[in-house]
């Protein structure tokens, strides 16, 4: 028995020793972790920082509690960790189960541990490795209560509740498209031009409206936001000059919508200070059709020009040619926005830059005397000599009986026939128009002060004349490069009821009137005139048609015929066919000018 009795006793010292040899391993362990790491105020500790997948800001909480109370809130946070480990991540554990253990280590500095507090680590660490391999979802409400369970400073409440409304935020924020973007960014860009203009609001609050505008679902935010007004929004939506533009352009064919027509809006010839008052008078003239026909624009073009020259004053420390090529520049771009150029102003433009890069060097007053005679001489070799050469070909074919067709007006077919009368030949001319210029009246006039028998038919009357014809001679506003004839609307459908009838087709055109350009068909290029034009007075059907909603009338100023209808082409170098216009054009810098 007493045996027994002191090998009990051994094995109860043995256990005890154990156990404390166990404890004193501990502490030392836990002192020499201790010595590594520096010390930490208890006053002032950090709870962990819980990094949510969906909330992209750290919950950073300050408390000013004590080591005791401290401990006690990592050892609850590190036990619930598995409740909502879905939202929390194994790093953000991990780190909580780290902080713990350096708390304890650092409440119980050297001294010995306790059998509580060592199961309690142990507790810890078994809790974080369950964390860290369990990722199973869970909801923010979730979160929330048990963040709420943790007693907060307020000012840690404050920011959990703003971090919590920014991840709703973003949560809830639809993705923008690529349209819905291009539409805030130029809600902040018409935004801006009207704050600068007006100089009251800023461009924040209408880009907020249109970027509230443009979203499909509300934006959830912790701080109220004031909903923005509606009239800060209709001036970015619809500014006012893209709507007058869109209304004027509904009553055009969208068939049509890239010709471009005249403009009679006054502020455009009055308000440029930058333009010569000749130009401003001759753009005037362009716009409301004082001036019509192609040699009739390039002559007032060139005349205009001659005044633009006689009165440019060179800029100091600046060169006369390239100063002037700037100042005539801007003047026919002014005059292209009054009415497209005709063929014949483009290529007399196209000739004087060419002249303007080839001055000597020679004082301005010369200079200036040079660019008038070139002018003289364009408009007298160009026009009025090509004419007459043109004039002397054509009297060849024109015998006495000839009953000669024409359509509307043309200077040259005028300067033709009254040739013809000097010289005492016997015809009559037979006068072809259509509405809306009826520019054949004016022609008519010419010819019968020549005392020209004449004969007045509209074109739905062609049918009935054309028989009588044994010839038919026509103008024309350019000769394209590929052999059509781009004349006044309404010469494409002489020519047809011509060459139906096997009556010759001579088009009689100069040679500055020839064009680079290739085109089959009047839509390609053409200039819009006023659907107004078209109605004669109020009984007309087209009275109102403003207010007819399939209605849109359609007036264009030319028309193109192809080749196959027209006999030959009368220049000032010969008798042409159509197919010769590319040849025209490769020897033309040698005919001189």
């Amino acid at each position: 028995m007493q045996k027994s009795n002191s090998n009990s006793q051994q094995n109860a010292s043995a256990d005890k020793t154990r156990e404390q040899v166990m404890a004193e391993r501990e502490a030392k362990k836990q002192a020499k972790q201790a010595k590594k790491q520096k010390p930490i105020t208890p006053a002032t500790t950090i709870i962990t920082q819980v990094e949510q997948t969906t909330i992209t800001k750290k919950l950073t909480t300050t408390t000013t509690t004590t080591t005791k109370e401290q401990n006690q809130l990592q050892l609850a946070a590190a036990a619930s960790a598995p409740s909502y480990d879905a939202t929390v991540t194994n790093n953000a554990v991990q780190v909580s189960a780290q902080n713990t253990t350096d708390s304890l280590t650092n409440a119980t500095g050297a001294s010995e541990k306790t059998r509580e507090q060592i199961k309690a680590e142990r507790e810890a660490k078994k809790a974080a490795k369950h964390a860290a391999k369990s990722n199973k979802a869970n909801s923010v409400d979730a979160v929330a209560q048990q963040l709420n369970n943790v007693q907060l400073t307020p000012k840690a409440a404050a920011n959990e509740t703003a971090a919590t409304g920014a991840a709703d935020q973003d949560k809830k924020k639809p993705a923008l498209s690529k349209a819905e973007r291009r539409a805030i960014q130029e809600a902040q860009r018409a935004a801006k031009a009207q704050g600068q203009n007006k100089n009251v609001t800023p461009t924040s609050g209408v880009a907020k409206a249109a970027t509230s505008s443009v979203k499909a679902t509300p934006v959830v935010s912790a701080t109220p936001v004031k909903e923005p007004k509606r009239e800060s929004e209709s001036p970015a939506k619809s500014p006012s000059k893209p709507t007058t533009h869109k209304a004027e352009r509904e009553w055009n064919v969208k068939l049509f919508n890239h010709l471009v027509s005249a403009d009679k809006d006054a502020s455009l010839f009055i308000n440029d200070a930058s333009v010569h008052p000749s130009i401003a008078r001759l753009g005037v003239q362009y716009a409301q059709r004082t001036i019509v026909g192609s040699n009739a624009r390039c002559i007032a073009f060139l005349h205009a020009l001659r005044q633009v020259v006689q009165d440019f004053e060179t800029p100091a420390k600046k060169e006369f040619g390239r100063s002037l090529d700037a100042a005539v520049k801007h003047h026919v771009e002014h005059l292209h926005k009054c009415r497209p150029l005709a063929v014949s102003v483009s290529n007399a433009y196209k000739q004087f830059k060419n002249q303007l890069m080839q001055l000597p060097d020679k004082p301005e007053t010369e200079l200036k005397e040079l660019l008038g005679h070139f002018i003289d001489t364009y408009i007298e070799n160009q026009i009025g000599k090509a004419a007459q050469a043109i004039s002397s070909s054509m009297q060849e074919k024109i015998t006495d009986g000839d009953v000669l067709l024409t359509f509307a007006c043309s200077s040259l077919i005028q300067f033709i026939c009254e040739e013809a009368k000097r010289r005492q030949v016997s015809f009559r001319v037979i006068v072809v128009d259509s509405l809306p210029f009826c520019e054949g009246q004016e022609m008519l006039r010419r010819l019968h002060a020549c005392g020209i028998p004449c004969t007045y038919v509209l074109i739905n009357a062609i049918s009935y004349v054309m028989p009588e014809a044994t010839k038919v001679m026509l103008g024309a506003h350019a000769l394209l490069a590929n052999g059509y004839v781009m004349a006044r609307t309404g010469t494409a459908q002489v020519a047809l009821v011509a060459n139906s009838h096997n009556v010759p087709v001579l088009v009689c055109c100069e040679t500055h009137k020839f064009s680079e350009r290739f085109q089959t068909d009047a839509i390609v290029y053409n200039e819009l005139c006023d659907p107004n034009q078209l109605v004669k007075d109020g009984k007309c059907c087209l009275h109102n048609w403003q207010t007819k909603s399939r209605l849109t009338p359609l007036n264009l100023s030319y028309d193109i015929t192809p080749p196959e209808l027209v006999s030959a082409v009368v220049t000032e170098v010969a008798i042409l066919p159509c197919t010769s216009v590319p040849v025209i054009l490769r020897i033309k810098p040698d005919i001189g000018y």
